[in-house]
């Protein structure tokens, strides 16, 4: 291990000796968002500080095991020891060293998920709902809570546009990759000769602002206007201007929500999204910013993008930023989407590695 690294996880010991003295003042109970956070630090760096403390012990373990080599009776024991020991030491090196990687504070939030057909008319509306059906049944797998904040389906099925609001342990973390255009490849239910057609949506992921930190927006730059519902809903939606869109006149975003029958419940749905696409625009400035001075592994997150290519024909997802092809093709429709978050979470971390090193 680099002396460089070494020295950072002897500052974090020094650091876990400090959170547990803050702890143990009875004072800092009283103030619980204090709290509440010294408490997840101590317990993010007390594991830390564990793992290092089992590599030290493991070096210690190779040094005494070598000593033993010489002695003729313990040789065949001590071969096997430092073999044990070395295997160890290197699966704790890279946990530490990923561990060490520079955390996402908005991986923990929950997230808006966007999905818009794109070329292809209505085909690209049928394959955005494919897409919306893929997510939501990842969802499930994970224990997420969704809730549809607005949309606007397509006469033949599927979506024109769908926010989604996702609820759950690591939620933005785990879809922030999928931001960018998704194109299909595959013979359309409209396609009477078998042909093949390739179509398009495009995906947006957003973190959700928590309530401390979340954007304001200013009455006076915003514009609302309220009409009727239209698509199912029974007679109520006919009778009553519960919609709302609000136009953020500064930037131009909108967000709409239709889908309560409550105007104030659609109001508020509205405002959250707006908030969250206002900081998801500030935040892609930002990143624009980070990429000009050097290339991102998975890209810059540009709904323009094209990251990734389902071909139904072979039964094939392709992502383009890490080259990645698995041929299973029908489970991730089904919202099997493990393997492809883990390759794009992995490339993330070797390139934040690589920069680590760099500067080590």
């Amino acid at each position: 291990m680099k002396d460089s690294l070494r020295q950072q996880f002897e500052r974090l010991s020094h650091r876990l000796a400090e959170l547990d003295a803050n702890l143990s003042d009875g004072s800092v109970a009283a103030d619980m968002k204090r709290y509440r956070a010294l408490t997840k630090e101590q317990s993010e760096v007390s594991g830390l500080v564990q793992r290092f403390r089992q590599y030290e012990q493991r070096e210690r373990d190779l040094r005494a095991a070598r000593d033993m080599q010489d002695d003729p009776e313990m040789a065949e024991m001590a071969r096997e020891e430092i073999a044990e020991a070395e295997a160890d030491i290197a699966r704790l090196h890279a946990e530490l060293q990923t561990a060490l990687l520079p955390k996402d504070p908005d991986d923990e939030r929950n997230a808006f998920l966007e999905i818009r057909a794109g070329a292809g008319g209505d085909e690209s509306a049928l394959f955005a709902g494919d897409v919306a059906r893929m997510y939501l049944r990842y969802a499930e797998r994970c224990g997420w809570k969704t809730e549809i904040m607005s949309e606007s389906p397509s006469d033949l099925g599927g979506y024109k546009e769908l926010v989604v609001r996702v609820e759950g342990d690591h939620a933005y973390g785990r879809l922030k990759f999928e931001s960018g255009g998704h194109r299909v490849q595959r013979v359309p239910v409209t396609e009477s000769q078998g042909r093949i057609h390739t179509s398009a949506c495009t995906v947006a992921v957003m973190a959700e602002p928590d309530e401390a930190e979340e954007v304001t927006l200013n009455p006076a730059e915003l514009r609302i206007d309220t009409f009727r519902a239209s698509g199912a809903g029974g007679q109520h939606v006919n009778k009553t201007d519960s919609a709302i869109r609000i136009t953020h006149l500064p930037t131009g975003l909108v967000a709409e929500c239709q889908d309560d029958r409550s105007q104030h419940r659609n109001k508020a749905k509205a405002m959250a999204v707006l908030a969250a696409r206002l900081r998801d625009k500030d935040r892609n400035e930002r990143a624009a910013k980070e990429a000009a001075e050097r290339k991102s592994l998975i890209g810059t997150g540009d709904r323009s993008d094209r990251i990734r290519t389902y071909n139904f024909p072979q039964g094939r997802l392709t992502d383009h930023r890490i080259n990645l092809t698995l041929y299973k093709l029908g489970a991730i429709m089904d919202g099997d989407l493990g393997d492809v978050f883990q390759a794009l979470q992995a490339a993330q971390a070797a390139e934040q590695l690589a920069m680590l090193e760099g500067k080590s």
